[in-house]
């Protein structure tokens, strides 16, 4: 005990104390009296207990005492070395977990009637299913001072601090900081409603935009969808333009109709018509007529301005909440270096470093050349660089639906997957032994255990008759969540290091064990191409959506460069934004300038400043199996994921002994692009 308490006062000592924390309620005189008393008896780094103080100090209320109150709390409350210290730790790693452990399980037991097959529907099943037991966890936590026991004592980092250090810290220390992370804000109830009402206000709107392309021509008037084909913007849209690449007749045709359309949402210039789902109106979205039995209407009127008011709406609720959050000064930071945890610079600086890469160039021209056409600015989603199996999709549903006819029969085979990724016999039946299988209503996903002696859940497709080969895919790309959160959960040091730095992390494994599911059939692909096909299609997803969300980026921080903006002022940002990021970006390559394109994503409306985890999750997962490539799944995986819950820049030098860098994908694309002409 001697010497980790030595360690741990050495290594927290050299920090850096960056910001002195000072509430309006608590004067600072007041705090500082309390330091002084506790640096007098304590034998705990003078700079954290100023730290801890300093952290109470800005959440302490009126509600919560009066200064004399807050004194005596903090001198009564503060462990005085670090024996105690760690007994606490302990004590609240014990009880936090049951908290979160069985708080989630009462959840996904509630919301089984609506996510799993075999129960009949009920009119209290939604209810149920949208209960949160831990609505008001912050609050009580609070109001019985649990929360500023642990902000006193564990007091948080920023993400600087985190990331100088973090390599040099015990997994102790980091049990420690990660403790200090979980009380960062103390936001009234009123204000979290108020972003609540504007996020289901958001995703309404979104969910009820859709366009039909039955009543959409071209500009030579042809209507390529001669059925009723209604279209979810954005995603449907550009699922549907992805389609087309696959039709050698018509697609490009069909492709400039659906990037005629989105221009028109982008621009607020859809007819109200289209938007009411009206199908007797005809629709040219290039010219912006509107026809009805061969009689142009006039005056088209045209939808009101609900995109850019919703993202208005939500940057209004954000900023309502930047004064109760500790550390973080607006919403960008909150996703960026609480979420994310990679500062919004590291992003622009990884992105960019992919996006000026020469080989943009090269990959860009080796796709005309499988066109056959100049590169037009839907391009941006090709689709053409996916491998696809020898096998036909009827023979791999035959062969899935035999070897696994019932659910019973998928999760007895579990152990033999991992098996066969070179898992040892005792890790595979201590992983299978804490997955549970169910046959999924909707596509499937799966649902990590909060607390051990629990089961993480693995959902995906199966039939009444059996399995075919997309529940097999799915479940396959589910388990590999599954070993991850039994890993991150059991094996880690403790349990605030349970986890992984953030979703991109359990995703890329998910992906290694996905991509090996014809191998785990026993079926090789025998394309020699497979795996340049597979960079380069990763290698232009990462190309489109980097660009998509540098445009997120900078349209929040123009949002609070210009907080008093209108709706209709916050349009021509966007799309100026868009159209300059383009310029920077993608107009050398496309030669075509101004193109708005790159505004067209809904999560921008729905969900801000979600879209950059799709590139760091695509350079990580591409990062994991280049690394994993000459090694043994089942050797390597138990030893990374036992890391938990670290800084991202930290988890990969010590898991791949590399930083987070675009640095191998590109490489990997210059030599694809070599192997393929």
């Amino acid at each position: 005990m001697r010497k980790t308490t030595f360690t741990l006062l050495v290594i927290f000592s050299m920090l850096t104390f960056s910001d002195l924390y000072a509430g309006d309620f608590i004067p600072k005189s007041s705090q500082d009296n309390v330091i002084y008393t506790l640096k007098s008896r304590s034998t705990i780094s003078p700079t954290l207990i100023e730290r801890g103080v300093r952290q109470v100090a800005t959440f302490w209320t009126a509600a919560d005492g009066s200064q004399r109150d807050f004194e005596q709390f903090c001198i009564s409350n503060y462990c005085p070395d670090m024996e105690t210290k760690v007994e606490l730790f302990n004590r609240l790693c014990t009880n936090f977990e049951t908290i979160f452990g069985h708080q989630h399980r009462i959840s996904i037991e509630l919301q089984r009637p609506e996510q799993v097959t075999g129960y009949k529907s009920t009119m209290v099943d939604g209810i149920f299913s949208a209960y949160d037991g831990m609505a008001h966890f912050e609050d009580d936590m609070f109001a019985n001072k649990l929360a500023f026991i642990v902000i006193l004592n564990f007091p948080h980092f920023t993400l600087a601090e985190k990331q100088r250090s973090g390599m040099q810290w015990s997994d102790l220390e980091w049990g420690f900081v990660r403790l200090g992370d979980l009380f960062t804000s103390r936001v009234p109830a009123e204000k979290m409603q108020q972003l609540n009402t504007v996020t289901a206000n958001a995703n309404a709107y979104i969910d009820n935009y859709d366009i039909d392309l039955v009543q959409v021509g071209s500009f030579t008037n042809q209507f390529h969808w001669t059925t009723s084909t209604p279209l979810i913007t954005h995603w449907g849209l550009r699922d549907e333009l992805k389609a087309a690449y696959g039709d050698p007749v018509n697609g490009t045709a069909k492709q400039e109709v659906i990037y005629d359309v989105m221009k028109r949402i982008i621009q607020c210039q859809v007819p109200q018509a289209v938007i009411k789902k009206d199908l007797s109106y005809q629709w040219y979205p290039s010219t912006n007529q509107v026809m009805m039995n061969g009689i142009e209407v006039q005056p088209v009127k045209l939808e009101k301005n609900t995109r850019y008011q919703t993202l208005l709406d939500f940057f209004h609720a954000e900023q309502a909440l930047d004064p109760y959050y500790q550390g973080f000064n607006n919403f960008s930071d909150r996703k960026f270096e609480g979420e994310y945890e990679i500062s919004v610079k590291e992003t622009e600086a990884l992105f960019e470093s992919l996006l000026t890469s020469p080989v943009v160039k090269q990959v860009a021209q080796c796709i005309s050349k499988r066109l056959g056409r100049k590169l037009q600015p839907f391009d941006i989603w090709y689709d053409g660089f996916k491998a696809r199996s020898t096998m036909d999709a009827a023979e791999l549903d035959e062969i899935v639906n035999k070897k696994y006819p019932s659910k019973e029969a998928f999760e007895e085979d579990l152990p033999f997957i991992l098996q066969k990724l070179g898992f040892d016999k005792e890790r595979t039946q201590f992983i299978c032994d804490h997955v549970s299988v169910d046959a999924s209503i909707g596509a499937g996903h799966a649902i990590e255990s909060k607390m051990r002696n629990d089961n993480a859940m693995l959902r995906t497709r199966i039939g009444a008759n059996g399995m075919d080969y997309k529940g097999y895919n799915i479940g396959v790309h589910e388990f590999g969540h599954n070993v991850e959160q039994t890993i991150s959960l059991y094996d880690v040091p403790n349990y605030f290091l349970a986890g992984v730095p953030n979703t991109a992390f359990t995703e890329a494994l998910a992906f290694v064990f996905q991509d090996k599911d014809l191998q785990l059939l026993g079926i090789d692909q025998k394309d020699a191409l497979a795996e340049d096909l597979k960079t380069l299609s990763i290698f232009w997803d990462c190309y489109e959506i980097m660009g998509v969300s540098l445009v997120d980026m900078k349209v929040w921080q123009w949002l609070y460069q210009n907080p008093n903006a209108t709706a209709e002022q916050l349009q021509e940002a966007m799309i100026r934004i868009a159209k300059e990021v383009w310029n920077t970006y993608y107009a050398p390559i496309f030669k075509s300038k101004d193109e708005p394109i790159l505004a067209i994503y809904s999560h921008a409306i729905i969900d801000p400043l979600y879209l950059p985890a799709y590139p760091i999750g695509h350079i990580i997962n591409f990062q994991l199996e280049d690394y994993l490539k000459d090694k043994t799944i089942g050797q390597e995986v138990p030893r990374i994921y036992r890391l938990g819950r670290l800084t991202p820049n930290v988890w990969m030098r010590k898991a791949l002994n590399t930083d987070l860098s675009t640095e191998s994908l590109i490489l990997r694309a210059e030599q694809a692009v070599k192997n393929i002409k």
